[in-house]
């Protein structure tokens, strides 16, 4: 189900579209999601591949600067998504596009994404945090992992535990702790992730490089955007009885990576906003080491932790 070799090819898979007919909108595509141990495919490929559909219907340079997503049903596993394409306005500094995502004959998953030309006015950033210990201080996931055997106080199985270790294409590294078993670091409400794909990005069809680094960081954003609020309610993603899921979902890329930056490290600096109801709210913002803030997420997720089974 997930690969022994730590690649950033699944992205790439991920992310290449096979333009089609569409349903009831301009342009259509399909996409395949990726395999994962869980039930249902994991969030952050609709995200991405919805992303990647959108950026491929702007041609005249405009750059994706906010993307607004609901997930309305669960979604198969590696099976074929279609996602169509609506050109709602093409001006001459903003375009909008809507995604619709359909499987099994059901919508699944409905994007807003705004595009922008760019412009003068200023510029303000985000200050990143100051006292992040540096990555390579840091244990990966599979470092982590080996030294945790399978138990039955908890769900974590050889097929998840390889999927954490190296299924995701980023090399993931927490700050206080990872949150798999136990709550490492203790219950805060806040918590940085050091992320770098395995490899180098590879060229997709259909993108551009920029565009390609802009799918990226919808792709690897939705893994972990939950983990602060998990974190302070005191939960761990293998914990029995444990669900959660992806409701809602909004991003803003405020600049473009430079070339090559998205082959590096970024921080993720992530805080817990709310929890109440059977749900949470996570915020997240992307920095380069220099500290240049790229962008800031934000993700409402489904946390029950009084029934069986898992679908994250």
């Amino acid at each position: 189900m997930t690969q022994s070799v730590a690649t950033s090819a699944m992205l790439t898979r991920c992310v290449s579209l096979t333009e089609t007919e569409p349903r009831s909108a301009d342009l259509g595509f399909t996409a395949r999601t990726q395999a994962c141990p869980w039930p249902k495919a994991y969030g952050g490929d609709m995200v991405a591949q919805a992303a990647a559909a959108a950026m491929r219907s702007v041609t005249d340079g405009k750059s994706m600067n906010s993307m607004h997503s609901y997930f309305l049903r669960p979604v198969d596993i590696d099976a074929e998504v279609h996602y169509d394409v609506e050109v709602i306005r093409d001006g001459r500094r903003f375009a909008t596009r809507q995604v619709r995502a359909y499987q099994n004959d059901k919508v699944t998953y409905i994007g807003m994404v705004s595009f922008a030309a760019g412009g003068s006015g200023g510029s303000l950033s985000s200050t990143a945090p100051s006292d992040v210990p540096a990555p390579e201080s840091l244990p990966s996931s599979a470092q982590y992992l080996d030294d945790h055997a399978i138990s039955d106080a908890n769900t974590m199985t050889e097929v998840s535990k390889e999927y954490w270790s190296v299924g995701r294409s980023f090399d993931m590294r927490h700050v206080p702790g990872p949150v798999y078993l136990d709550i490492e670091g203790g219950r805060s409400a806040h918590q940085a992730i050091w992320v770098r794909p395995f490899d180098r990005l590879r060229p997709v069809d259909g993108l551009s490089d920029a565009q390609r680094d802009l799918a990226a960081l919808a792709y690897v954003c939705d893994y972990t955007i939950l983990e602060p609020v998990l974190r302070a309610l005191g939960h761990a993603w293998a914990e029995k009885g444990l669900v959660t899921a992806s409701l809602d979902h909004a991003m803003w890329f405020h600049r473009t990576p430079e070339p090559g930056a998205m082959d590096g490290w970024l921080l993720y600096a992530q805080e817990a906003v709310a929890a109440d109801g059977g749900r949470g709210v996570g915020l997240g913002k992307f920095f380069t080491p220099e500290g240049i803030h790229l962008a800031t997420v934000v993700q409402e997720g489904m946390i029950d932790a009084e029934t069986t089974g898992a679908v994250k």
